[in-house]
C-alpha cells in the first residue's frame, strides 16, 4: 500500500529568528538604493561596493584577535564567584582574564594562533554587487594579518606530500549562500587549530535516541575532548543531520552561538531543525562531573552546551561535537540600507577583574623556581624531587619547535645523524609566536596541543632529547612509558592566556635554526617566571590519569621573599 504524499510546505532546516545583538555602525561609505525595473516590475536594490567587503573583513579580524563577547568574560567571572569552583578554575579563569585585559590593549592578540579566517553569509535577494564578494573579503582577511601582529598559519600544497606557508593566512574559507530577506548578514570566525582539532563526527544508528544511552555515548565522546584546546568551552552537539557535512557544520554554528533562536518544536511537515535547552542543561551538568574543570581539575569544563536536533536519513545517524575554546573569537555583522554594521564587543574586560584582595587570594599558594640555565642533569634532579601537581616558575633559556620542526629532527635522526645539541640541553617548549610588535621582545606566544608531538617523543628522548618539555593539555600513554623510561618529564602551562605571558614572561626571543619555517621555526627564548606545573613525572605518573577528583594544586606565579615582596 503506498502512503500519499503530503502537500508541499518548506522551511529552511536552520530557521534562526532575530537575536538581541548589540551593534555599532561603521564609518564605511559605498552601500547605496538602487532602483530598476526587472520584468516589468520596479524593484529597490541594495548596491554595495567592493571596498565595503575589504574594510568591514579587516575590522571584524582586528576586533576578534583582540576582543571577546561581554557574556563570555561575565561566564568567566561567574567562575570565580562559584563557590563550588574548584581552586583550579578559579585560577584559570582568573589567567583568562587578565590575559583579556593584556590583549585589550590592541598591540598582542589574545591567542598565538590567530586562527584560520572563517566567514559565512547570508546575502539578500535584493543586493547587488560586483559578483566577487569573496576575494573582497579575501583582500580584507589580508590587510588585517599583513598589518597586525598576527600569525601567518596556512599551509599551501605544492604537492601531495610538500607545503609551505603562504605568508598571508589566506586561503581564508568564505561560503556565501542567498536569503529571501533583504541586506547582508555576516559571521566572522578565526578559528585556531586546538579547537577545530576537536570537531568530531560520529556515524551512530536510532539506537542511541534514548535519553540515558544518549547522555552515556556523550559522557564518553565529552571526555575525550580533553584540555588541549583550552577549556572551558563553549560546547555544541548536532544530533542527525541530511549529510555528515551538514551535521559539522551545524556544530561549528552553533559553538559560536549563531543558532540561538532556532525553534525549540519540530514540524513534521518540514523537517526543520530544532534546539533542545532541557538537555542542553543535562549536557552541562554532566560536563561538570567529568572532573576536567578548567583545564586541570574542577567543575567548569565548559560554559554552556549548545544541543541542536536536524532531521535525518532513515538509514543514518550522524553526531557531530565541536568546541569554541577561551578563545572564542566570532563576531557578527550587518549592511543594509542604514549602512554597515558590527557586533559590539567588551572593549573593557578589566571591569569583570576581581578585587586586589581576591586576585592575590586565588593565586595563592606554594611554587617552586627552577633555574633553566643548568645542566639537563640538574634540571631534571630538581623536577624529580617534585611531585605530580606541584607548581613551578621557570626562569631561564627555553628552545621552541613544534610539528614541522620535530619532522625535521626526526628525520635527522632517521638518517643516523646525531639531535642537535640545542635539543639535548635545554627544555622544549611546544609553541609557535606571532609576530613580535615593534619594542617588545615577543608577540604572543601560548603553549600549542602537546600531543601533537607524542609521536616523537620516545625516540627523541632515546637520543637524550627532549627530556623536559613544556605545552598544554594531556599527552597519551606512550609519553608517560617514554618519560618513566628515559627519566623525561612534561610541564603543563594553562592554555590560553598568550598575551599575557609575552607581556609578562617572555623576555628574549630569536630564531635559532630552520629560519626558513617562519614561525614554525626554532627559536630560542628566555623566560622569567614563567608558570608551569608538573603533569608526568620521570616515575611514570600522569596528573590526567588520575581519579576525576583530583586535580593540581595552582599557587601565584612568583616566588616570595624573605621580606614577602614577590621575586
Amino acid at each position: 500500500m503506498s502512503t500519499p504524499t503530503a502537500d508541499f510546505r518548506y522551511s529552511e532546516i536552520l530557521p534562526t529568528g532575530p537575536a538581541a545583538v548589540p551593534m555599532r555602525r561603521l564609518d564605511i561609505d559605498g552601500v547605496d538604493i538602487a532602483r530598476a525595473e526587472v520584468a516589468g516590475t520596479e524593484r529597490t536594490f541594495l548596491t554595495i561596493a567592493p571596498h565595503v567587503f575589504s574594510e568591514l573583513a579587516r575590522t571584524a579580524f582586528t576586533e576578534i584577535a583582540h576582543f571577546l563577547r561581554t557574556d563570555h568574560l561575565a561566564s568567566l567571572r561567574r567562575i570565580l564567584d562559584d563557590p563550588e569552583s574548584s581552586d583550579n578554575d578559579r585560577y584559570v579563569a582568573l589567567d583568562l582574564l587578565k590575559n583579556a585585559v593584556v590583549s585589550a590593549g590592541r598591540v598582542l592578540p589574545m591567542c598565538q594562533d590567530t586562527g584560520t579566517a572563517i566567514i559565512t553569509a547570508k546575502r539578500g535577494a535584493d543586493v547587488l554587487t560586483d559578483g566577487a564578494d569573496a576575494e573582497h573579503l579575501s583582500r580584507g582577511v589580508h590587510a588585517a594579518f599583513r598589518d597586525l601582529n598576527l600569525r601567518y598559519s596556512q599551509l599551501a600544497p605544492l604537492s601531495l606530500f610538500e607545503e609551505t606557508n603562504t605568508g598571508t593566512n589566506l586561503p581564508a574559507q568564505i561560503d556565501i549562500g542567498l536569503d529571501a530577506h533583504g541586506g547582508y548578514e555576516l559571521l566572522f570566525m578565526a578559528k585556531g587549530g586546538g579547537s577545530a582539532n576537536k570537531s568530531f563526527l560520529y556515524q551512530e544508528t536510532k539506537a542511541i535516541l534514548d535519553e540515558q544511552r544518549l547522555l552515556d555515548f556523550l559522557a564518553e565522546k565529552i571526555s575525550s575532548l580533553g584540555t588541549a584546546a583550552c577549556p572551558p568551552y563553549h560546547l555544541a552537539i548536532v544530533i542527525g543531520g541530511t549529510t555528515a557535512e551538514a551535521a559539522l557544520k551545524t556544530a561549528k554554528l552553533a559553538s559560536a552561538h549563531s543558532l540561538d533562536t532556532l525553534p525549540e518544536t519540530g514540524d513534521a511537515a518540514t523537517g526543520h531543525g530544532i534546539r533542545d535547552r532541557a538537555f542542553e542543561d543535562r549536557v552541562l551538568r554532566l560536563t561538570q562531573t567529568l572532573g576536567f574543570g578548567a583545564q586541570f581539575g574542577g567543575k567548569h569544563f565548559c560554559h554552556d552546551a549548545r544541543v541542536v536536533r536536524l532531521p535525518r536519513h532513515n538509514g543514518s545517524l550522524p553526531v557531530a561535537i565541536a568546541v569554541s575554546c577561551s578563545a572564542d573569537r566570532q563576531l557578527v555583522a550587518r549592511i543594509d540600507a542604514d549602512g554597515v554594521f558590527i557586533e559590539e564587543l567588551e572593549h573593557d574586560p578589566a571591569r569583570f577583574l576581581p578585587a586586589a584582595g581576591t586576585v592575590e587570594e586565588i593565586e595563592s599558594g606554594e611554587v617552586t623556581p627552577i633555574d633553566l640555565d643548568r645542566p639537563m642533569d640538574a634540571i631534571r634532579a630538581d623536577l624529580s624531587a617534585r611531585a605530580v601537581g606541584d607548581r613551578l616558575s621557570l626562569t631561564g633559556t627555553m628552545i621552541v619547535a613544534r610539528d614541522i620542526a620535530h619532522a625535521r629532527l626526526r628525520a635527522t635522526l632517521e638518517a643516523g645523524e646525531e639531535l642537535p645539541s640545542y635539543f639535548r640541553d635545554h627544555p622544549v617548549y611546544y609553541a609557535g609566536p606571532a609576530k613580535t610588535p615593534e619594542g617588545m621582545p615577543s608577540g604572543s606566544f601560548g603553549p600549542t596541543t602537546a600531543s601533537r608531538m607524542d609521536a616523537y617523543v620516545r625516540d627523541f628522548q632515546a637520543a637524550g632529547a627532549s627530556l623536559v618539555m613544556l605545552a598544554k593539555g594531556n599527552r597519551s600513554v606512550e609519553v608517560t612509558e617514554a618519560c618513566r623510561e628515559h627519566g623525561g618529564f612534561y610541564l603543563g602551562s594553562v592554555g590560553g592566556p598568550a598575551a599575557r605571558l609575552a607581556a609578562e614572561c617572555i623576555t628574549e626571543v630569536e630564531v635559532l635554526d630552520m629560519a626558513d619555517l617562519g614561525m614554525e621555526a626554532v627559536w630560542r627564548i628566555r623566560v622569567e617566571d614563567f608558570p608551569a606545573f608538573v603533569v608526568v613525572d620521570d616515575k611514570g605518573t600522569d596528573f590526567f590519569a588520575r581519579t576525576r577528583d583530583a586535580g593540581l594544586s595552582l599557587g601565584r606565579t612568583r616566588t616570595a621573599a624573605r621580606d614577602g615582596t614577590l621575586i
